[in-house]
């Protein structure tokens, strides 16, 4: 029997600010049965797909990435924020609300040949994942996949990472912001 898994997803309104309805994991990674299934079925998406590795944005695309690369068995790439990773690193700046920011994976990890899946928690603007895209390509990897828990699709996330030429799943939608 499958769960109903978006049932698990916790919505928080007027967080962090008015006007915002805040789509909450905690709930669904609390519930083993939910979290184990929401992994499973992201990795069966892509099993037999040529993944050599699973690349995952700090910090709930770890919890996510991390389960699919083990469901996978496949390498687990955490992208990291500027300054955290040891070693010889690239990095990547991309635009926020207000300034911008830069995330950075190790500059030794992927080779061209490498076929890499980008998982996330949520799929909003897309700004992030964008930016990690452009990242694990520059090392001469493909990414063409991404899959997400959630996707607000009234923000357009999705279909800019679409834009770039990655394929976008996600195990569940949420209408509105």
């Amino acid at each position: 029997m499958s769960l109903d898994l978006k049932a698990l997803v916790r919505t928080i309104p007027d967080y962090p600010k008015k006007g915002i309805l805040f789509r909450d994991i905690t709930t669904l990674i609390e519930h083993p049965e939910g979290f184990k299934e929401s992994i499973e079925r992201i990795a069966q998406l892509y099993r037999g797909q040529g993944i050599t590795h699973v690349a995952g944005i700090e910090a709930r695309g770890f919890i996510f990435g991390a389960g699919v690369a083990i469901a996978l068995g496949v390498g687990f790439i955490p992208i990291r924020k500027k300054g955290k990773l040891p070693g010889e690193t690239i990095g990547q700046n991309y635009a926020l609300e207000y300034g911008v920011d830069t995330i950075e994976i190790h500059a030794d990890v992927l080779e061209s040949g490498d076929q890499v899946l980008l998982v996330d928690d949520l799929i909003a603007t897309g700004g992030t994942a964008i930016a990690a895209v452009g990242l694990l390509r520059r090392t001469g990897a493909t990414v063409d996949k991404a899959a997400f828990a959630i996707d607000l699709p009234d923000i357009g996330g999705a279909a800019k990472l679409g834009a770039e030429g990655v394929t976008v799943t996600a195990l569940m939608a949420f209408e509105g912001h």
